[in-house]
């Protein structure tokens, strides 16, 4: 059964603490509420892991910042997440927002990394770490079968992250048309 919070609202189990794992589709307002969340607590890191490989998306990096104010420190880390996570890592810190997981398994590919074992480095990290934190990720495997292999194991990497990723949260939100549910 799931739980539908108001988008603007955190979920009211608990106050911020630990890891949570925010899922949803493309522009489905889960960065929106992940950031939400974070600012009701006075605001935090972000760790931001995309990048500007053209004009259109160096803009979309552009009004993303200018959007989150004067509340934020922002990380941008396309590859190397876990020293990103380590550098934030201090006990009473802010809290960290990672946005978000499905563009770093994409750089990843790009760059011909070891996904299997950078996956492994982040849910050995996770427990270890002192700050809350809270992941944004596409959710990719509502869809059809890609057509093509890349595709295909981009999808298949990301299904495994999130299940990794979720079995070590303490909460996972599903966000659907702006409306948060609880999942965990």
């Amino acid at each position: 059964m799931t739980q539908t919070l108001p988008p603007s609202a955190p979920p009211p189990s608990a106050p911020l603490g630990g890891m949570h794992l925010i899922l949803g589709g493309a522009r489905s307002g889960k960065s929106r509420f992940a950031e939400n969340i974070i600012n009701q607590a006075g605001g935090g890191t972000y760790i931001a892991t995309g990048r500007a490989w053209d004009d259109e998306m160096a803009n979309r990096i552009d009004l993303h910042k200018q959007s989150r104010g004067d509340l934020w420190q922002t990380l941008e880390e396309p590859v190397e997440l876990c020293a990103a996570l380590q550098t934030c890592n201090i006990a009473g810190g802010k809290p960290v927002l990672v946005d978000c997981l499905t563009l770093w398994l994409t750089n990843l590919m790009l760059e011909d990394r070891d996904i299997d074992g950078a996956i492994t480095a982040l849910c050995d990290l996770v427990p270890k770490l002192v700050v809350p934190v809270l992941f944004v990720s596409n959710e990719v495997g509502f869809g059809i079968v890609p057509e093509n292999a890349m595709a295909r194991a981009f999808r298949d990497h990301a299904g495994r992250l999130h299940q990794r990723v979720a079995e070590l949260a303490d909460k996972v939100t599903l966000v659907v048309a702006g409306i948060p549910m609880q999942v965990k």
